[in-house]
C-alpha cells in the first residue's frame, strides 16, 4: 500500500532549526523524483524543493541557503533540514512525487510553526 508519513515538525523560535522526515511506503515512491511542498494558512500549496532520482536538488528562492533536502534510498526516506527559520516558513509540510497535484494521494503532513 502506498503511503507517505511526514514527521519532525514543531514549534520553534525564529532562527531555530528543524529536520523533517518523510517515510515513503510502497513501490510507487521508491527511487522516484520526490519533492517537499508546504501550505501556509490561507494559501495554496507550493513547491519548496525537488530532488531527482539521482539526488540532484533545487530550492525555491525564499529557502535557498537555509533548507537542505536529502534522502536515504535504503530507508526510502527523504529529509528536509530547515535552518534559520522565519515566521513566513510557518506551514504544513508535505512530501510527494514531483508534479503531484490535488488528484494524487497526499500524506497528513507535518506542521512547522515559527514564532517571531
Amino acid at each position: 500500500q502506498e503511503q507517505l508519513v511526514e514527521s519532525g515538525g514543531g514549534l520553534v523560535q525564529a532562527g531555530g532549526s528543524l529536520t523533517l522526515s518523510c517515510e515513503a511506503h510502497g513501490s510507487l515512491f521508491r527511487f522516484s523524483a520526490m519533492a517537499w511542498y508546504r501550505q501556509a494558512p490561507g494559501k495554496q500549496r507550493e513547491l519548496v524543493a525537488p530532488i531527482t532520482s539521482s539526488d540532484s536538488t533545487n530550492y525555491r528562492d525564499s529557502v535557498k541557503g537555509r533548507f537542505t533536502f536529502s534522502r536515504d534510498h535504503a530507508k526510502n526516506t527523504v529529509y528536509l533540514h530547515l535552518d534559520n527559520l522565519k515566521p513566513e516558513d510557518t506551514a504544513v509540510y508535505y512530501c510527494n512525487k514531483i508534479g503531484a497535484d490535488d488528484m494524487d494521494y497526499w500524506g497528513k503532513g507535518t506542521l512547522v510553526t515559527v514564532s517571531s
